[in-house]
């Protein structure tokens, strides 16, 4: 499958990496302090802190702000007006609700006064969709009527799924990009920089070998460090790998042979190590907004979704999350397993195609 000359050569660069410390000891902490970073995302949003101002005292209004307690979207604190105020301009309340003293019966219901701060525009939507919750059911209780339809919840999952659980994927997909990228358009820069393609130019080492012999000696950096950091999340975590690890390392190897290609080619654009630096921003920074990392990509403008499925981190993203949260198979040929082998023949032929030895590319 591999040449004895391609083997030589990935573990000439393989050894040429240990021998970097402060590589090494990147490369071991970094994806530690990553994943550390956003190991207390995975939680449930604490409740909304909402005062009550109940000038009404009614038997209606003690039976809104109980039904309000109940919800566990908020956390209710009643008080006066005035103090309720001062408290939601300093910031300490996100929301205030003003019951007004004719809030007695039904067929005089004043309407309530909802007091926010403009800049929590997100939240406003979230909590007065909650308070009109309460009062249909409080009018409901008074009017002692039923509701015409129930919901029964059915998780067909039979498991919770935190948020940690959908970013993991996401954030490892994020760091095989980077790593790879950095491992092979960096290093390419800095070898022709130190003369050291120009030598072997005159070589009968051929683009190809050159190529895939730095694609074996990184991925096997690349995967020692995704190991880490899954362990870390697994154990740590309490985050558990639904698919299997065969479909899911294959992901993984097969999206670090895309962008170690990606590296190569744009390592093949720059002259030095600073003119590469906004290159590879140009290239990665997209794909981190926009490639589901961090959330969904079906919370965006249906108009972009068919660009970002298309982009090489969304595939990658999306495989890894589908094997690791819903149990799919790398074997399925779903659409992001498509995207991915689609992806490892354009990269390797962008990547051979375009390879500089000696002159930087026009």
């Amino acid at each position: 499958m591999f040449t004895s000359l391609q083997l030589h050569l990935a573990s000439v660069f393989l050894k040429i990496f240990l021998r970097n410390r402060q590589a090494i000891l990147f490369s071991l902490f970094f994806p530690l302090i990553f994943i550390g970073a956003f190991s207390f995302s995975g939680g449930e949003r604490d409740p909304f802190l909402i005062g009550v101002a109940d000038q009404s005292k009614s038997s209606i209004s003690s039976e809104f702000i109980q039904s309000l307690e109940e919800e566990d979207l908020f956390t209710v604190l009643e008080g006066n007006f005035s103090d309720l105020e001062s408290k939601l301009l300093a910031g300490d309340l996100e929301g205030l609700i003003l019951i007004p003293q004719n809030f007695v019966s039904l067929e005089e219901l004043g309407a309530l006064e909802f007091y926010v701060d403009a800049s929590q525009t997100r939240q406003v939507s979230v909590i007065q969709k909650a308070i009109d919750s309460s009062l249909i059911s409080i009018e409901r209780k008074i009017r002692n009527t039923s509701p015409l339809f129930n919901i029964e919840l059915k998780d067909v999952k039979a498991r919770p799924q935190r948020y940690i659980d959908f970013l993991l994927p996401g954030l490892l997909a994020f760091m095989i990009m980077n790593l790879s990228i950095a491992g092979s358009g960096f290093n390419v820069v800095e070898y022709r920089r130190r003369g050291i393609l120009k030598r072997l130019f005159v070589t009968p080492i051929r683009p190809r070998d050159f190529i895939v012999s730095i694609v074996l000696a990184r991925m096997l950096i690349v995967l020692v460090q995704l190991s880490v950091v899954l362990s870390i999340a697994l154990f740590a975590l309490d985050i558990r790998l639904i698919g299997s690890y065969f479909s899911f390392y294959l992901a993984v190897i097969l999206g670090t042979f895309i962008f170690l290609c990606i590296g190569f080619a744009l390592g093949s654009l720059a002259k030095t190590q600073e003119g590469i630096r906004p290159i590879v921003g140009l290239v990665t920074f997209p794909q981190i907004i926009l490639s589901g990392v961090f959330f969904p990509i079906s919370s965006m403008p249906e108009y972009i979704q068919p660009i970002v499925y298309s982009l090489p981190l969304s595939s990658l993203a999306s495989s890894l999350r589908d094997i690791a949260n819903d149990g799919a198979s790398f074997f399925s040929l779903s659409y992001p397993t498509f995207g991915v082998l689609i992806w490892v023949l354009i990269a390797f032929f962008v990547a051979t195609k375009f390879f500089v030895w000696k002159e930087v590319a026009k």
